[in-house]
Order: structure tokens, then sequence, then C-alpha cells
């Protein structure tokens, strides 16, 4: 038996594996709490790595130690020696849980371990996990007791992009669940056949923990009035899944008109008026459509009802701001925004130019170009300057043609520090101030853009720029003696710019890779 179930899982993990198109570059990452389960795939592992000598995939377990057992450092310990035993690599990360009054354990421990095995990710990893059916029974009657829609009834599937990975732009990372259609009894038995030393954790015994409630106290039950109850929820889990499949697709469509771009910053937005005249039911579905696309967290029920009232109802003047945990969702004119809180505005210098240190710790909204930067732009080089989202840097260029800053306007304090190095006498009217990055400049201020006659307040150009409000004091302003010089991504100051071929410095805002 025991043999029968490792040969059927490697050939399950082979199959996976061709359908998801893995090659030998994808390297395997098997999560490995030294548990039965995953004690038994480890096993498995070895023997697939030993039946696909042509494939050479690299493998690795990697353990995440939580701290929250006495235990942790003798488990580590033990899946290390394991690992070595089967001749697979071993990886192992320490994680600090965010624990709380009101936070559950079994979540933190799980967000804190998906997100260290995660980093570890290159793309198109594959990462391995031995969640088996009596798991998948068990999620499912936690997604019943949560009020879940299609979406959570589908519980988990064998192949499956993973959610939370970095460097999203590229080529996806999978989850794959080989033994998901093997039962608690069929592993026991072909560990204990197979003699496989592995782990108890104490705190599965624990029942105030709802999935341990579920094992210990529920299923039992369950599977004594109908023993093929884990069997016949997966079949139900795999229907939901399908009806969940063709309701994304339907979605897509009627969402794909309703979509556009902040005309100023890129982010993705949702047209409030074309959402108006759907039904109420559309309304829900693609407004959540539209948050999972931002891969944030859904609102609950009754909150997502109470929001889509305020954000289509309210008048276009009205700048709304509603927020939930993970999750702000805002309208400004007829667009409705769905973002992360915002981090703090600061600058952060990347590279480029200059030796200038930035105290990232203090997130300064005031940046000054030193003569060591300016010297550099002056000769071509460019700088990188780090912002917070949305944005993820300002680059300052030198170019001779378009909208910019005349060179020699920003270069006079260079011009009066040479002069001075030399010997020459400077007169305080020679001086300037060297030009400085800012955040946040009062409405009131007069400016006159490079393409007006006429001159405006800064809160009408806001305005006029399609500038969220919530985002104008986080848009970087070169400034001089405290005049502005250039609006980033908007416009330079007409006293400021450049003429015919005169060098200057332009100022453009690389937003950060969004869905």
């Amino acid at each position: 038996m025991s043999h029968t179930l490792v040969d059927t899982l490697v050939l399950k993990l082979t199959a996976l594996l061709e359908q998801i198109g893995a090659t030998a570059d994808n390297h395997l990452w098997l999560g490995y709490s030294g548990g039965m389960d995953s004690e038994l795939l480890a096993y498995t592992l070895a023997r697939f790595r030993q039946t696909h000598p042509k494939t050479p995939y690299q493998i690795s377990l990697v353990h995440v130690h939580h701290g929250l057992s006495c235990n942790a450092d003798a488990w580590a310990a033990h899946c290390r020696q394991r690992a070595e035993h089967y001749g697979l690599n071993f990886v192992l990360r320490k994680v600090q849980l965010e624990l709380g009054p009101r936070v559950s354990i079994e979540a933190e421990a799980r967000r804190g371990r998906y997100q260290a095995i995660a980093e570890l990710l290159n793309p198109g990893d594959i990462l391995l996990t031995a969640h088996h059916q009596d798991d998948q029974l068990e999620t499912l009657l936690l997604a019943l007791k949560r009020g879940q829609g299609p979406k959570g009834l589908a519980a988990m599937g064998q192949a499956q992009h993973l959610a939370q990975t970095p460097r999203e732009e590229s080529a996806p990372c999978w989850q794959l669940r080989p033994m998901l259609d093997s039962s608690r009894a069929q592993i026991e038995q072909a560990v204990a056949s197979l003699e496989l030393p592995y782990i108890n954790d104490e705190s599965n015994q624990d029942t105030q923990y709802d999935r341990n409630f579920l094992r210990a106290e529920v299923i039992p039950v369950l599977k004594q009035r109908w023993p093929s109850i884990a069997t016949t929820a997966s079949r139900s889990a795999a229907l939901c899944a399908e009806q969940q499949l063709l309701l994304d697709e339907v979605s897509a469509e009627k969402l794909q008109p309703l979509l556009g771009r902040c005309r100023f910053s890129g982010v993705r937005v949702l047209d409030s008026a074309g959402l108006k005249v759907l039904s109420p039911q559309w309304q829900a579905q693609l407004l959540r459509q539209f948050i999972q696309m931002q891969r944030l967290p859904l609102p609950a029920q009754v909150q997502l009802q109470q929001a889509l009232a305020q954000l289509i109802d309210a008048r276009e003047d009205a700048q709304l701001e509603l927020s939930f945990k993970g999750l702000l969702l805002k309208r400004y004119g007829q667009q409705i925004y769905a973002m992360a809180p915002l981090p703090g505005a600061a600058f952060q210098l990347l590279d480029g130019v200059g030796s200038v240190e930035v105290d990232v710790a203090a997130k300064p909204s005031k940046l000054t170009l030193s003569t060591k930067q300016l010297q550099a732009l002056s000769q071509g080089q460019s700088l990188s300057v780090g912002l917070a989202s949305p944005w993820q840097r300002l680059e300052l260029t030198l170019a001779d043609s378009g909208p910019r800053v005349a060179l020699a306007q920003v270069m006079a304090p260079l011009m009066a520090s040479l002069s001075a190095s030399l010997g020459a006498k400077v007169q305080p009217s020679d001086t300037a101030a060297a030009p400085e990055l800012v955040m946040g400049l009062k409405g009131s201020y007069r400016c006159q853009p490079h393409n007006r006659d006429k001159g405006r307040e800064l809160k009408k150009l806001w305005h006029e720029l399609g500038v969220p409000p919530w985002l104008r004091d986080r848009v970087p302003l070169l400034m001089q003696n405290g005049r502005l010089l250039a609006l980033a991504g908007g416009f330079v100051e007409r006293s400021a710019q450049a003429s015919g071929a005169e060098p200057g410095i332009v100022l453009k805002l690389v937003a950060e890779a969004t869905p």
C-alpha cells in the first residue's frame, strides 16, 4: 500500500508539472513542517528525483520556524536531518509573527509562513504543499462557516497560481497539491508502513483552533455517518471552482468597459456612472472583481453593500474615502479607486549621482540637491529618487527638447561655488540656494505653467491635471529660493523653462507596476 501510494503521488506530481509546462529551470520548493503529511511528500520527492534522472529539477525543503513552540528549534533540526537523509536541499526561515488580542494565531502563522516562502521564490518557481482530501473538507466547512460564495467554496485546487509572490510582472509562481486526492487514512497507512519519523505538533490537539476542532470533534462524526463525505465534498468544491471560472469570465467581459486609468498616476480606476446602471448584483460582483484585480482584501458582504451605496450615489464633487482592513475605497469625480493604505510620503535616494545619504528612517519630504549631484546632472548622468506609492521613483535627466527646467537656473549654486573655489569674489546677488525636491505646497500658490499665457492657483491646476486630492501632497516639486520651478509629471514654471536647444532638466514620474 505504501509504495503504491507513493508511486501514485509520483505519477500525480509528474502530471501536474506537465500540466503547467514546468521545466528543469523551475525550482521545486516543498513547504516542509516535518509533520506526517509533508514527511510523506518529502519521501515522494526523493523518489521522484530517482525516477526522473533526465529532468534534474532543483528541489528544496523549506521549513518555517514560527517561534510559537518550545520545541521549534528541535523541529527545525529534525527537518534539516531528514532533508540530508533524502539528499534534498534544506532552507530554514524564521518569522516574527504580529500577534495581538484580536489576531488569529492560525491566520497570522499562515500569513507569515507564506510570506517567508514567497520571498524565496523566483519567477516560475513551484511551491508544493501536502494538503490532502481531509484538509479540503476542513477548508470547505470553514468557508461555509464564514458565509463564503462559490470562490470560497471552491476551496483548494491541485494547481493554482500562487497569489503572494514577488515580481508579479514576471512569470507566475505555482502552487501544486499532488496529495489532494489522498485521504488522511491512506497517508497514515503509508507513513506507518514506511516507518517514516515525523513531528507531532502539540498545538494540533488544541481545539480552540478551528481546524483542530473540525478535525477532532466534527469530521469524525460526519465520517461515521457518511464515510465518503471527504470525497463528495471535494467533488462539490471542484464544481464550485468550475462555476467560479465561468463567473470570472463573464465578469471580466462586463468589467472591461468600465475600467480606465487615472490621468495623472496611471492607476486603475472604475467608472461609477457605468456601474450605477447595472443591477445591484452585478454592481457588487464587479466591485469585488475590481478590488481583487488590485490584489487587495475584500471587505465583508455587508460592508461591500454599504460601500457601493456611498460610492455610486455620492455627488460628483464629493471626496469620498471608505477605510477597511488593508483596503481604501475612494471616489474622485466619476472614478472609483481601490488601494492599500498609503505609506508616508518620503524621498529616498536610490542611485545615479552623488554620495549624499538620505535618512530613510526619518522619511524626509525634502531633498536638497548637492553640488556634486548638480555637477553630475550637468554631465548627462541621471538622478533616481525613490518615492512612496503610487510611484516607484522620480527620474531627473538632462534633455535639450520638450518642457524642461533651464540647466543654468539650477546650476547657479554650482557656478557660485566654483567661482569661490577659484578665489573669485562672489556677490550675494550672484548666489542662489541649492534646488530642492519637496512635497506639499499650498493650493493658493500662484503658478504659470509653460503652456499657459496666464498664471493660476495651484489648487486649480491640480484639478486640471486630474490629480486626486490624496496624491497632491505626494507629488515631487522642484523649488529654489522658495520658488516653484517644476511640478513632476505636470508642468515647468514658465519663467524657469529652457528655450531653444538650451539644455534643461526633465522630471519624470515612474509608476509602480500595476495589474
